[in-house]
């Protein structure tokens, strides 16, 4: 399959919201505003995030297979994702926050394992890039030689954030590590 990249933002975010809207909000009604400040609710987190995207405080690269969105990877700068997971196992061997943080993955559930969360990951560096560039962190799992249900890999793969460059850290949980890259103002 061939997948383009494109930011959300005021233009795209009518696609992103058919395809959080197909799949009830996305786990319980997120919206992708987890690992923003503290959410409002699944009742809320629709308008929330609307507000956000036309702000200019919520970043994410949307994956698109023709007109329809069918996945993204969310990122932004550490201040606009506060919220992570493991945060207690983060914070001790924590020595400098990174510019940017990469938080979450979501394909449409006909699109799985065919390449959306690799393109969406792509898409994210490139628009961090146009950005202004700097130190991109993730916490992915390390999926390598066990099962893992897909609800456990939000934030991607191990494998997959390796493929891209990024070299591991420290580990954070059992099978999740801290991943960074830097990346050039411009290009990966």
């Amino acid at each position: 399959m061939s997948f383009s990249a494109k930011p959300l933002d005021e233009n795209t975010w009518p696609q992103f919201a058919t395809l959080v809207e197909r799949h009830n909000g996305v786990w319980g009604g997120c919206w992708c505003m987890a690992f923003h400040a503290k959410g409002v609710g699944a009742a809320g987190n629709r308008a929330e995030k609307e507000a956000r995207v036309r702000e200019g405080h919520a970043h994410a690269a949307l994956v698109f297979d023709g007109a329809a969105c069918v996945g993204w990877c969310q990122f932004g700068p550490t201040q606009e994702l506060p919220r992570i997971k493991h945060r207690r196992a983060y914070e001790e061997g924590l020595t400098s926050l990174p510019d940017w943080r990469i938080t979450c993955f979501f394909s449409d559930k006909a699109y799985r394992g065919k390449g959306v969360a690799a393109a969406a990951l792509a898409g994210a560096l490139a628009e961090i890039a146009r950005l202004g560039g700097g130190t991109v962190e993730s916490y992915p799992e390390d999926a390598e030689g066990r099962s893992v249900a897909g609800a456990f890999l939000h934030n991607g793969t191990l494998a997959m954030f390796e493929r891209q460059g990024f070299q591991r850290a420290r580990k954070i949980g059992k099978h999740r590590w801290v991943v960074a890259i830097t990346v050039e103002a411009g290009g990966v």
